[in-house]
C-alpha cells in the first residue's frame, strides 16, 4: 500500500490522503494541537487546532447525516469568511454531499437561483441577517430543509422549524460520536477522489453564472501543483479576506491550508483588514486587483494629508527604488528611508509572497508594490480549471505577463494573428468535469480536453504568457483602431482618484470614458482644497473635479499611442455596483448591462452633447429608495478625429 504522503516534504504529493476529510484526519492526528485557524473576535484572536479543525467537521457530519440529510444533497454556504463555513464544506465533502458557497452579499433573485439549481438541502449563515435573506424567500427555496445558523444574536426571536443553532448540531454529533467512535473514521474512509465535492460558480460576466464540477481528489492534485510552485511552510500565516464562493479563495483557505498546514487567519471585519493584517504579519496573501488598488489609493492619500518634507522624502525614496530596481538591484537607503516602514504600516514586513488574480492589474500598480518590497506575482486562470494555472516565479516577474504554467497545466494560444495573439486553451490535472445541468456549455467550452478560455494572448520569448483581454470584449473603432479596454482602464485605475473606468468607443469615431471616482480620495481632496459638496453625486458634478480628472486622464493619454487617446470622458453619478448587475461578484466589469443601462448617456457622449440630463431611483440594498436628478457634463480632452480643420479653427475662435 502507497504511505499516506511523499517522503519529499517539498513536492507537496499527498498520494493516499487524496480528498480534503482525509487531509484534515491526518493533520488532527499528527499534529493535534498545532493552530490550524484563528479568528478575530471582539478584538481578540480565538485559536484553533487541527484537532478543533477535526471535531467541528466532525460533529457537523456526523448530526446532519442524523438528521436525515443523505449523500449526493447539497450544502450551501451564505455568509462573510469565518471558519464555521471551512467546517461546513468539508463536513459536506465527508458526507459525500456537494458544497456550495453563496457570496454573502448575493440579491434575493441570486440565492434562490442557487438554491434552487443545486438541489441544496441544507445552507449553513452565518448570522441573523443570512437568516433574514433566507427566511424572506419563503416559498422560493422549497428544497431547504435545514438553515444552520452561526451567530446566535438575535435569533431567538424566530420560531421557523427550519432554524438549527450550529451548537445544537455539535452536541448533537458529540453524541453520536460517544456512541459510535469510529463512525466517523469510516465516512472519511469511503471519500473517493473521484468524486465530485465542489459545486463552485462562475464569475457571469454575460449572464447568471455557471455552476462547474470538481472533483475533491483533482482539486487536492491541482493544490499540490500551485505549491510546487510557490511553496508555503506549516505554519505560514494567511489572512482570508476575499469571498470563500469564489475558486482561489477556496484554493488558498481550504486546499492549500490543509495541504502545506498553513494557519488561515479570519478578520474582525473587512473596515478591520489593515489593522488586522498588520497584527499578523502574514506570510502570504491573496487579495484581487481592486483591494491592491485600494492599499495603493490609501498610502496616495496618506501623502497627501502628509507634509511637505515627507512628500519629498517619499518621492526621493520611489526614485531611488525604480533605479535600483531598473538594474535588478535594491536601494538599502531607499529601505532605511521608507520601504521598511511603509511594508510595516501596511502589514507586509513578513511576506514571502503575494498574489493577485481574478482580474487584470494595471502593470503601473504591479510595479509599486513590486518597488516597495512587496513580492507581488500576477496569476492567471478560470474557476473551471480549479482556479489559477500560472503564476511568476520567484526571481522571474515580469509586470506585463501572469508568468508561466504550473507543472500540472498546459497552456496554448491558437489561431494567432501575424503578431502571435490569439485565443487562449489550457488544460489540468485540476479540470472541471461539467457545469452542472448544462451539457451544452461545457459542450462548447471544452473542445478536445481543451478549456476554450476565451481570453486573447500571447507568448514572450522568455515563455511568460501575457493576457490582452477578453477576446468579445477587443473593439475597433469605426476608423479600425483595434484597442483592448481593460488595458486602457487599468491604467487610469493606477490615479488614486479614479475607482473604475469603462472604456466606450466600439464602432464609434474615437475612444470615451465612463469614469466612477474614488470617493474617498476625491473628498479628502476637495476638503483641502475647500470646495463645498454633500454626497458623491454632488462631488462628481464639480467643475473643479472634472478639472483634475482631465488632469490625471490626460496623464494616462500621453502614454498611449495617438489612434487610442481618450478624447471624451464622462463623470458617473454612482459607483458601478454588483448589486446593480453592473459588476460580477468578483468585481469584473459586465459591458452588456452597461451599455444597455447608461446607452441614452453612451449616446449623448458621441451626439456632442456638452451636458446629460439624468432622473433616476437607486435602489439601496434594504430596499430604501432616493430619487436622483443632476446634470452630468461631458468633457472635452482631444478634438473629435472626424473635425475638420475649418470646424477647429471656428472651435477655437469661437472660444
Amino acid at each position: 500500500m502507497a504511505s499516506s504522503i511523499s517522503n519529499n516534504e517539498n513536492d507537496f504529493e499527498m498520494e493516499s490522503l487524496n480528498t480534503f476529510p482525509k487531509i484534515l484526519q491526518h493533520n488532527a492526528k499528527n499534529w493535534p494541537n498545532d493552530v490550524s485557524m484563528r479568528e478575530k473576535e471582539f478584538g481578540i484572536w480565538n485559536e484553533f487546532t487541527w484537532n478543533d479543525y477535526n471535531n467541528r467537521v466532525k460533529w457537523l457530519s456526523t448530526a446532519l447525516l442524523d438528521m436525515g440529510v443523505e449523500k449526493g444533497d447539497a450544502i450551501a454556504l451564505l455568509g462573510d469568511n469565518r471558519p464555521e463555513w471551512v467546517w461546513g464544506e468539508i463536513a459536506a465533502h465527508a458526507m459525500r454531499c456537494y458544497s456550495i458557497g453563496i457570496y454573502q452579499d448575493s440579491m434575493h433573485d441570486e440565492v434562490i437561483y442557487l438554491l434552487d439549481s443545486s438541489d441544496a438541502t441544507v445552507v449553513i449563515a452565518e448570522n441573523e441577517e443570512q437568516c433574514d435573506k433566507l427566511l424572506e424567500l419563503g416559498d422560493g427555496i422549497p428544497k431547504v430543509k435545514y438553515i444552520v445558523y452561526c451567530d446566535p444574536r438575535g435569533m431567538r426571536k424566530y420560531d421557523d422549524p427550519r432554524l438549527i443553532d450550529i451548537e445544537t448540531l455539535y452536541k448533537r454529533g458529540q453524541e453520536i460520536d460517544k456512541a459510535q467512535p469510529t463512525y466517523y473514521g469510516q465516512l472519511v474512509a469511503t471519500t473517493t477522489p473521484e468524486d465530485t465535492a465542489i459545486y463552485c460558480t462562475t464569475s457571469g460576466t454575460t449572464s447568471k453564472p455557471k455552476i462547474a464540477l470538481l472533483n475533491g481528489g483533482n482539486f487536492v492534485k491541482h493544490c499540490s501543483a500551485y505549491l510546487r510552485a510557490d511553496p508555503r511552510n506549516a505554519g505560514d500565516n494567511y489572512v482570508s479576506v476575499l469571498p470563500l464562493p469564489w475558486i482561489m479563495e477556496q484554493v488558498y483557505a481550504v486546499g492549500q491550508a490543509l495541504i502545506a498546514r498553513q494557519i488561515v487567519n479570519f478578520v474582525e471585519e473587512q473596515e478591520t483588514l489593515m489593522s488586522d493584517l498588520r497584527e499578523i504579519g502574514p506570510s502570504f496573501v491573496l487579495l484581487a486587483p481592486r483591494v491592491w488598488e485600494g492599499i495603493l489609493a490609501d498610502v496616495q492619500a496618506r501623502m497627501m494629508d502628509s507634509t511637505p518634507l515627507k512628500r519629498k522624502l517619499f518621492n526621493y525614496a520611489m526614485k531611488l527604488a525604480k533605479e535600483s530596481q531598473a538594474q535588478g538591484k535594491k536601494s538599502w537607503l531607499a529601505d532605511v528611508l521608507l520601504m521598511k516602514a511603509l511594508r510595516d504600516r501596511l502589514g507586509f514586513s513578513f511576506l514571502k509572497s503575494a498574489a493577485t488574480g481574478g482580474a487584470a492589474m494595471g502593470p503601473d500598480t504591479f510595479r509599486f508594490f513590486q518597488t516597495i518590497g512587496v513580492p507581488l506575482r500576477q496569476l492567471y486562470g478560470q474557476t473551471e480549471m480549479c482556479g489559477a494555472y500560472t503564476i511568476h516565479h520567484e526571481g522571474d516577474v515580469d509586470y506585463d505577463s501572469v508568468g508561466v504554467a504550473f507543472d500540472n497545466a498546459q497552456v496554448k494560444v491558437i489561431n494567432t494573428d501575424e503578431e502571435g495573439v490569439g485565443e487562449i486553451i489550457a488544460k489540468t490535472v485540476g479540470m472541471f468535469t461539467g457545469y452542472l445541468n448544462n451539457q451544452k456549455a461545457y459542450d462548447e467550452d471544452v473542445i478536445d480536453g481543451w478549456m476554450q478560455t476565451g481570453d486573447a494572448g500571447y507568448f514572450k520569448p522568455s515563455g511568460h504568457l501575457v493576457v490582452i483581454d477578453r477576446i468579445k470584449d477587443l473593439a475597433c473603432t469605426s476608423n479600425g483602431v483595434q484597442y483592448s479596454p481593460q488595458y486602457i482602464e487599468n491604467k487610469l485605475k493606477f490615479s488614486s482618484f479614479i475607482g473604475e473606468a469603462v472604456i466606450l468607443g466600439k464602432d464609434r469615431p474615437y475612444l470615451s470614458a465612463l469614469i466612477c471616482i474614488r470617493f474617498s480620495i476625491v473628498a479628502k481632496w476637495a476638503e483641502q482644497q475647500g470646495y463645498a459638496f454633500t454626497n458623491y453625486t454632488n462631488l462628481s458634478t464639480l467643475p473643479q473635479v472634472y478639472e483634475k480628472m482631465s488632469e490625471e486622464i490626460a496623464r494616462v493619454n500621453e502614454s498611449l499611442p495617438e489612434a487610442q487617446k481618450i478624447h471624451k470622458f464622462l463623470l458617473l453619478y454612482k459607483e458601478l455596483d454588483a448589486d446593480d448587475g453592473e459588476l460580477t461578484r468578483t468585481r469584473k466589469v459586465r459591458r452588456g448591462v452597461i451599455a444597455d443601462k447608461y446607452g441614452d448617456i453612451i449616446s449623448s457622449i458621441y451626439e456632442d452633447k456638452e451636458k446629460v440630463d439624468i432622473d433616476t431611483v437607486i435602489v439601496f440594498q434594504d430596499g430604501t429608495k432616493t430619487r436622483i436628478q443632476t446634470a452630468l457634463t461631458v468633457a472635452s480632452l482631444l478634438p473629435n478625429p472626424n473635425t475638420s480643420t475649418n470646424e477647429l479653427t471656428s472651435e477655437r475662435r469661437a472660444s
